[in-house]
């Protein structure tokens, strides 16, 4: 059974193990930092296929924790891969190395920023916050429906409701925008997070600014996305940060969205892969390609629906299929979600439905322009904290 640190911030104890937070850094793969930390090859090569490809899915800028004994000895290692799972490399009882993946403990907080406007959104939010994550998602919201420089006025109200997620203390992902209200020229205008996980504002029309046409036509979904997934014969856990689309081999790939192409080459896990930066912090992922078009390279400009390459089943695959991911700021998340609509407003029990999320977050609103003190404000954390060896804890349950 495999033991599993809790990372707690303690008093510096006689005998203490230092856990060190640090970030990963642009460029560097899983066996890169397999080397750099002169940790065994064995914990890439030798673990199963789909473990293999969620070291691909590594973020840039993540931060991740390294657990020493008081001989500055590596003892375990905590990368998180997405909001709900992470890798964890341990040293079994017989002073391997072992890996596995595992739940990431974490706790959801509802979170509010109520002011008035000294220069403009962005600044105001990150002065009161520190965020550039808050400061920005909120930007993000109007984008594409009000104009701050023309309309805005300095004492203008600003209201923001969200939820945050912390893990080991410290702010982790994207917070989830629930509401975001602004006044302008005595008017209010709204964005809602509604039931079906999109955004509308306050006559019920969508305005997600990034909208996904289907990547490859007439195919199967073969597998769907997962954060997290508790296999019940394995006794493991699994994520699956993608849609699968099953299709013949040389069926075309299209591009889901309009955009630049910043990886076009091979990896070990998916074979030949296209990523494409879109507006808005998002970008598309097309794995196990057969080939790309002919002229798609790193650096060009494509359009939604251009054909970028052809169906196939290279890397770490069993069968032709195109797995397509879409992350937001880094963040996978489920492409299903992000879909081109066909109407722009909700009617019918999608409207009712919408009128009631609406009514009540518009009540949390006003609730917030009356009651809120100061916004959550994060400090930094120091790079290194420590834990009593003694007192290990299981992070995550039984697995």
């Amino acid at each position: 059974m495999t033991r599993i640190v809790l990372f707690v911030f303690l008093p510096l104890l006689l005998g203490a193990a230092a856990v060190e937070n640090l970030k990963w850094s642009t460029g560097e793969t899983y066996l890169m930092f397999l080397e750099r930390l002169q940790l065994p090859k064995d914990l890439y090569y030798k673990i199963d296929k789909e473990d293999q490809k969620l070291t691909e899915e590594i973020i840039s800028g993540v931060e991740y924790q390294i657990l020493y004994d008081g001989n500055r000895t590596i003892e375990q290692v905590l990368i998180p891969v997405n909001d709900e799972l992470q890798l964890h490399l341990y040293r079994d009882k017989k002073g391997s190395f072992a890996f596995e993946a595992i739940p990431i403990i974490s706790n959801t907080k509802r979170e509010s920023i109520a002011l008035n406007i000294e220069k403009n959104p962005y600044e105001d939010i990150l002065k009161a916050t520190g965020s550039r994550r808050l400061a920005q998602a909120f930007v993000n919201s109007f984008k594409n429906s009000l104009n701050f420089r023309r309309d805005l006025r300095k004492g203008d109200p600003l209201v923001m409701i969200y939820d945050q997620k912390y893990r080991l203390g410290k702010p982790f992902s994207m917070p989830v925008l629930q509401v975001a209200m602004i006044e302008m020229r005595k008017k209010r205008h709204y964005v809602f997070l509604n039931s079906d996980g999109r955004y509308y504002d306050e006559n019920g029309a969508q305005v997600e600014g990034f909208l996904l046409a289907r990547p490859v036509r007439n195919a199967r979904i073969s597998s769907k996305f997962t954060k997290r997934r508790y296999h019940p014969i394995l006794k493991r856990y699994r994520a699956h940060l993608g849609i699968d689309y099953a299709a013949r081999r040389g069926t075309p790939i299209m591009a889901a969205g309009s955009g630049k192409i910043i990886f076009a080459g091979r990896t070990r896990g998916y074979g030949n892969l296209i990523k494409i930066r879109h507006s808005d912090g998002y970008m598309t992922l097309y794995a196990h390609q057969k080939s790309f078009k002919r002229g798609i390279r790193k650096g060009k400009y494509v359009k939604q629906g251009q054909v970028i390459g052809y169906v196939g089943t290279t890397g770490l695959s069993t069968g032709p299929h195109l797995h397509f991911g879409l992350y937001k700021n880094g963040r996978a998340i489920n492409p299903a979600r992000v879909v081109r609509v066909t109407t722009k407003k909700l009617s019918g029990k999608k409207r009712r439905a919408f009128l009631k999320v609406k009514k009540e977050l518009t009540a949390l609103v006003d609730e917030t322009m009356q009651t809120a003190g100061s916004p959550v404000k994060h400090d930094r954390f120091e790079s290194v904290c420590y834990v009593d060896i003694q007192d290990f804890k299981r992070l995550g349950g039984e697995g």
